[in-house]
């Protein structure tokens, strides 16, 4: 039950006894993460849902496909809104033990797909530049550039689900 608690200047305010303030501000953290995270989910899954075909393909037939990236590194700005609009979920979230930890989650498995990135996919990218060459371990290249977009497309996935679960318990404790 929510009671209104009076405020300094003898007025009602419509906050609940007992509940932590900044519940607007929260609430747009989360939404902000979960679409921004939401966007990185959708790029990272495609390339989970075609890696068995390209792992497929003969080697002209691969790099002709691995073309169609161009332009993708302005994704790079969405990932880094996600991070801090998760980031910003965790702080204001900080009084609501549960939507923080899950915001935390969220944070880490993001995080964890970014330094998937940097040491696994990038190297490759920079080693083929872009797939524009093709190196003589070009085999190898392919299997750690497709393998680690997979693993940090599960990280993403465990992001938004750990932000989704987080939007629940934000709405239950509001």
């Amino acid at each position: 039950m929510a009671l209104a608690s009076p405020a300094a200047d003898g007025g009602v305010t419509g906050r609940a006894v007992g509940r932590p303030a900044g519940g607007l501000a929260l609430g747009v953290a989360l939404f902000l993460s979960l679409l921004f995270t939401g966007v990185t989910m959708s790029a990272a899954g495609a390339h989970l849902l075609e890696l068995p075909t390209k792992l497929s393909l003969p080697r002209d037939d691969y790099i002709i496909v691995q073309q169609i990236y161009r332009g993708w590194a302005l994704l790079g700005i969405v990932i880094v809104a996600a991070l801090l609009a998760t980031l910003a979920t965790v702080i204001l979230g900080r009084r609501r033990r549960k939507v923080m930890a899950l915001a935390l989650a969220a944070l880490a498995s993001l995080a964890g797909a970014q330094v998937i990135f940097w040491l696994l996919t990038y190297p490759v990218n920079q080693a083929t530049r872009n797939w524009t060459v093709v190196p003589a371990d070009w085999l190898r290249l392919r299997l750690q550039w497709e393998y680690s977009h997979a693993a940090g497309a599960v990280l993403d996935l465990a992001a938004f689900v750990a932000l989704v679960l987080a939007a629940l318990a934000h709405r239950r404790s509001a």
